[in-house]
């Protein structure tokens, strides 16, 4: 659990000292992500664990070289005796510097990487401007989780079972945790995304923006980040943050978000 009483407040000018307060709120200080979800913390290191569809993994760790080896075994054999895939989340700033190659020698594989990026909600535009045709639709109820689920397929591919029973778990059990948000176009839903609320930090988290192919290059993407950050304004957060791919990561440095580091999933699997 969180046992840290004020993560601090986020008040600095610096990229190095916003990076810094992002590791302690969202990091160091995390709370669990959904329902059922518990954040532990082992020795340097910070989990979160939980049954599906929890996510389970390392959120922060501060290790050095001589200790390194036997956290990550130990993180091995607790995930392992649970049964659960876990992600290593680390970012390139974590030590020691071969962290990664270590996790690899451990038994995980590293995913694509990812960049950080952040952006006052003061300094973004809160319009969506939507291209006729478009309407936007709030996600509350099982319907819209599936159409979510259904665009999320189209522009991501793979299996959205995971994400729809995740959604369905946050939306009955903590909603106010949760926005999401779907694009139609003549009654076809055509792009979606939604926002992580972190309550008792200065953060939200933007996830799971994805546009079918066909509609892309319409604004839609820059559409729904419009959207989202004009309720994170009324929600009173102050910053957004995303992990970004290489496709987004230029449309959000031109909507006014800064890459403040880099950020690989190292998966490993029962």
């Amino acid at each position: 659990m969180n046992t840290d009483p004020d993560p601090g407040p986020l008040d600095s000018g610096t990229d190095d000292e916003l990076l810094a307060v992002f590791d302690r709120q969202m990091r160091e200080y995390a709370l669990p992500d959904g329902p059922g979800a518990r954040i532990e913390r082992n020795g340097d290191v910070v989990r979160q664990v939980g049954p599906a569809p929890a996510w389970n993994g390392i959120l922060w760790s501060d290790l050095t070289a001589a200790n390194a080896e036997a956290q990550i075994a130990a993180q091995v054999r607790h995930f392992a005796s649970l049964g659960v895939e876990c992600e290593w989340k680390l970012y390139a700033h974590d030590c020691p510097a071969d962290l990664g190659q270590r996790l690899v020698a451990a038994g995980f594989e590293a995913e694509p990487a990812e960049s950080l990026m952040v952006a006052r909600v003061a300094d973004l535009s809160l319009d969506p401007g939507l291209a006729p045709g478009i309407s936007l639709h709030p996600v509350t109820d099982a319907a819209g989780v599936h159409l979510m689920a259904e665009v999320h397929e189209g522009a991501f591919g793979g299996d959205a079972s995971r994400l729809r029973e995740r959604l369905l778990a946050q939306l009955a059990e903590a909603p106010d945790t949760l926005i999401a948000v779907v694009a139609m176009a003549a009654g076809v839903p055509v792009s979606a995304a939604r926002m992580e609320l972190y309550p008792g930090t200065e953060f939200a988290g933007l996830w799971g923006g994805g546009t079918l192919p066909q509609w892309r290059g319409k604004g839609i993407y820059r559409a729904l980040i419009a959207h989202r950050a004009r309720i994170a304004a009324e929600r009173g957060c102050r910053y957004l943050q995303v992990d970004a791919s290489d496709q987004s990561r230029p449309i959000l440095r031109r909507l006014g978000f800064t890459p403040l580091t880099v950020t690989t999933p190292y998966i490993r699997r029962p």
